[in-house]
């Protein structure tokens, strides 16, 4: 994981997101906040499919990667490819964290933690808001 902040392929005015989304999703995608553990829609999801950036649309995460670590917010051991996300060292808070932001948007989707010994192949743990994604559930499914 490198630290890049990239010039996105998607870019709009404050004015323009603010309309595009609601001020919750606002909040969480474009200020970096965080929605309250345990009430997203994803959370406990188990719909085969792609989770796509709520902003932008661009499609992030596999159902495959999807996991449950008990930690309140949706969690995958990685993304559909490393271009998909971009890293970002995040030391608010007291504490030096990794924010995981939408590669072609920007847009803020929570944080990467890793070493915390959960039986993933990556031993990383994407631990991202619902309100940051849109599943697309698989044909049939």
């Amino acid at each position: 994981m490198s630290q890049e902040i990239r010039n996105h392929e998607v870019r709009k005015t404050d004015a323009e997101w603010r309309d595009q989304l609601s001020p919750a999703e606002y909040h969480v995608l474009r200020e970096a906040g965080t929605e309250p553990a345990f009430v997203g829609e994803y959370t406990d999801t188990r719909t085969v499919g792609v989770y796509g950036c709520r902003a932008c649309g661009a499609e992030l995460f596999s159902s495959t990667t999807k996991f449950e670590s008990h930690c309140g917010w949706p969690s995958y051991y990685a993304p559909l490819a490393e271009d998909r996300v971009e890293y970002i060292q995040d030391v608010s808070l007291g504490m030096r964290r990794v924010e995981v932001r939408c590669a072609r948007c920007g847009s803020h989707l929570g944080h990467v933690f890793e070493g915390e010994g959960y039986d993933t192949p990556t031993d990383q743990r994407y631990c991202i808001n619902s309100i940051s994604l849109t599943l697309r559930p698989a044909e049939g499914a």
